[in-house]
């Protein structure tokens, strides 16, 4: 079957198309009622169906004679540890560990926080609160207590499941302290707080609430899989929303599941038994997506990565991942990419290693500009797919659906709108745009199996964000258009377009023409206020290594390069040059604090910051009285 044909009866006939893939999995009850409303009249999948997300990770594939295939890399460069664990040991550890937390009075129902580096364990919790039909909730490890401290009152976990200690490429950071204020502060107070002790030198207080991880699994027996309904929440996510208050992204059981099994095989084209890595962490979509769930339903070994892809210990430390661990299909961020591209230009690390096991390249979590994808092809001549999705949806949503048909590629653009994903460019009044014309991103309604079911505990400003600007559709919060061929090309955040003399342009596409100069390795492009033009752009540039060009030679050549491929209408004049971008630790640019800094205006500094020092460089540059728009 090809694209057009997949795609269009999943549109067409979408419960007959997903009741098809829901029979790849194995339910206790296989539904019989595929689409159907919860009370506040919002689509629902599989809503009579029971399964559990453990069993189809786990034990479905143990019992199909596949317990001695590894089921997870643990790869450590900043402790120096490979480990590898097969099915059966991963089993082993999760049903001793939900053993455990139904020995400390989890059960069906509660919710717990998950609060953890990039460590096996972090996996073994997830799965362990799914197997008992423990609602999990991550947190990210980075987050502050105040931060944690949120989203414990939000969510209301019965119990805590954390570490001793992460480490920061060479820098370890004491976890447990950070809960004990938490807690603190929080209004909620979870009952118990489960620690695993790294035993890397870290401060780990003890409280009366604590409980050792270690003699919690020791002492269990192991827990069977609890059947739960389709629709009983795996997970809480939070995300950043509008108000400074995250927003708790509610994720079903059955819809999910589905979703992951057919993403797997048709989108990322990966077959059963090979070697997956997305290079993410488990606190974030792709974490819980694509390390953990997807590739494990798919019984795929699936690399757990605690490092970066620099100075872990240097830029070769992806290539040396693949090489080691005979990785097929890779995810990472465009970021990284960017990253890797800033230390070694040339592709000199890459060359040291073989990579012939890699088939196909992925890159999201943020707009994939040209030159980093160019310089990945030169120098990986493998397939790199740009593609766009959200924590909300859970799974792509733009693609090239590489199991079903390889499209040619077009640069600029995250592809063509996956199976069950009816996409519209709209209009400020509602009224659909025709080719190459810029509005907002939405969906048609239903969505399909795996995206958002709620906000946790606040459908009124779930109705808010994303249903109520457009009935009948979900309001991404993005921009973009669509080309006479269906491809669709997102430019940003709507908030990231900018108003220039009454005509919207798009920062995205001034990104992509700054970073094709030849001396820039990353860039950022951030609309700023002006008297006379309501806004204009600013590009922030960082060079690449090594690069000897005076600043006001950069400038000119770039703004010469915009003025080429958009016009003087862009306007923009002003080119920076830093030693680093503001971004959030898991990669994307902080453009909004910036153009607050430059405007001169309050603003809070995000929990997610990668580096708070940064703010300091930032504003210092963007104070500057020699920027013409500075004064």
């Amino acid at each position: 079957m090809n694209y057009c044909d997949i795609y269009n009866k999943s549109i067409n006939s979408s419960e007959e198309f997903w009741a098809e893939q829901a029979k790849k999995l194995e339910w206790y009850n296989q539904p019989s009622t595929i689409l159907s409303k919860d009370k506040n009249d919002y689509p629902l999948w599989f809503a009579d169906g029971e399964l559990n997300a453990c069993y189809l990770a786990l034990d479905k594939h143990i019992q199909d004679g596949f317990g001695d295939q590894v089921a997870i890399i643990y790869d450590s460069p900043v402790t120096q540890t490979v480990k590898k664990y097969t099915f059966s040991e991963v089993k082993t550890e999760v049903a001793k560990l939900a053993g455990g937390l139904l020995s400390l009075g989890l059960e069906k129902g509660d919710t717990a926080v998950i609060y953890m580096p990039m460590i096996p364990q972090a996996a073994f919790a997830m799965l362990a609160c799914a197997r008992i039909g423990v609602t999990h909730s991550v947190v990210f490890g980075g987050f502050a207590p105040h931060e944690l401290a949120i989203r414990i009152d939000d969510c209301e976990p019965k119990a805590i499941i954390t570490a001793s200690s992460g480490i920061e490429i060479d820098r370890l950071i004491a976890y447990k302290p950070l809960v004990d204020e938490a807690i603190e502060l929080a209004n909620h107070k979870p009952e118990k707080v489960v620690v695993f002790n790294r035993k890397l030198g870290a401060r780990v207080p003890f409280k009366k609430y604590d409980v050792d991880y270690d003699a919690l699994v020791y002492g269990s027996e192991e827990a069977n899989c609890i059947p739960v309904n389709s629709t009983h929440p795996l997970y809480i996510l939070y995300t950043s929303g509008t108000t400074g208050k995250p927003k708790g992204i509610v994720r079903d059981t059955g819809g999910y599941t589905t979703a992951l099994k057919f993403s797997m095989q048709h989108i990322y084209d990966t077959k059963e038994g090979e070697v997956f890595w997305a290079a993410s962490d488990v606190g974030w979509v792709v974490g819980h997506s694509y390390i953990v769930y997807g590739p494990l339903i798919n019984r795929n070994t699936t690399v757990l990565f605690e490092g970066k892809p620099i100075r872990t210990p240097d830029a070769s430390t992806f290539w040396r991942v693949i090489n080691e661990h005979k990785v097929n299909v890779m995810f990472t961020a465009p970021t990284a990419i960017r990253a890797i591209k800033k230390e070694d230009p040339n592709g000199d690390f890459i060359k040291q290693y073989d990579l012939s096991s890699l088939r196909i390249q992925f890159l999201a979590g943020e707009r994939c500009d040209v030159a980093t994808l160019e310089w990945y092809r030169e120098h990986i001549p493998i397939p790199a797919i740009d593609h766009w999705w959200q924590t909300e949806s859970g799974w792509p949503m733009i693609a090239n659906m590489m199991g079903v048909e390889y499209l040619p590629i077009k640069p600029g653009s995250a592809g063509k709108a996956v199976t069950g994903y009816d996409i519209r460019i709209f209009g400020e009044n509602g009224q659909e745009l025709g080719p190459n014309e810029e509005g907002y991103v939405v969906i048609k309604l239903p969505l399909p199996p795996g995206t958002l079911l709620d906000l946790w505990k606040d459908n009124e400003r779930f109705k808010a964000g994303y249903l109520n600007k457009f009935p009948g559709y979900y309001f991404s919060g993005d921009g973009g258009f669509k080309d006479s061929e269906d491809y669709i090309y997102i430019t940003g955040r709507v908030d990231d377009v900018i108003n220039v003399a009454g005509h919207r342009l798009s920062t995205a596409e001034m990104e992509e023409i700054v970073a094709s100069h030849h001396s820039v390795a990353e860039c950022a492009v951030i609309g700023i206020n002006d008297e006379l033009k309501g806004q204009i752009p600013l590009a922030l540039v960082v060079a690449k290594s090594g690069e000897d060009i005076e600043h006001f030679q950069l400038q000119h050549e770039v703004v010469q390069l915009v003025r080429e491929q958009i016009g003087a209408v862009a306007s923009l004049r002003d080119v920076v040059l830093v030693q680093r971008l503001p971004k959030t630790r898991s990669g994307k640019i902080l453009r909004k604090m910036m153009r607050s800094i430059a405007d001169g205006e309050s603003f809070q500094v995000p929990s997610t910051i990668d580096d708070e020092a940064i703010i300091d460089e930032i504003r210092t540059v963007l104070q500057h009285d020699k920027i013409g728009c500075f004064k």
